[in-house]
């Protein structure tokens, strides 16, 4: 995959993402980002660790919103593209195909900058 088309999926994630923090605002659940996760298939260690992440992922994107849009999102997104960073972690732990692999390598680079950028943002803030 082109990097200019790996940049405009991470995009489209990227405002996906926003839109299911966006839908979350006044919710005292995460509903709106999926329908609860079905258990990990028994035995399967990669099932269980995708299980594990996707709950941490979710228990920790379940935030109480102040109505600051920026510190929302920045808080909301943290453990979003943590969730993403763990799971490409996975992949590179366990999967086999070169291109999902290449993916996962950037899903961990790009995601982990911005974790950083948007904890520095909030921290300048005082949020």
């Amino acid at each position: 995959m082109k990097r200019s088309k790996m940049l405009a999926a991470a995009a489209v994630l990227v405002v996906l993402g926003g839109a299911a923090v966006a839908q979350h605002s006044g919710h005292g659940s995460h509903s709106g980002h999926g329908a609860p996760a079905k258990p990990a298939a028994s035995g399967n260690a990669v099932a269980k660790a995708f299980q594990d992440v996707n709950d941490k992922m979710h228990r920790d994107m379940n935030i109480p919103f102040t109505g600051d849009a920026d510190a929302d999102f920045a808080r909301g997104m943290i453990p979003h593209h943590q969730g993403a960073v763990d799971m490409a972690r996975i992949v590179l732990q366990h999967g086999k195909d070169p291109e999902i692999r290449k993916l996962a390598e950037e899903v961990v680079k790009t995601q982990e900058a911005e974790i950083r950028m948007m904890r520095e943002w909030l921290a300048r803030r005082g949020k």
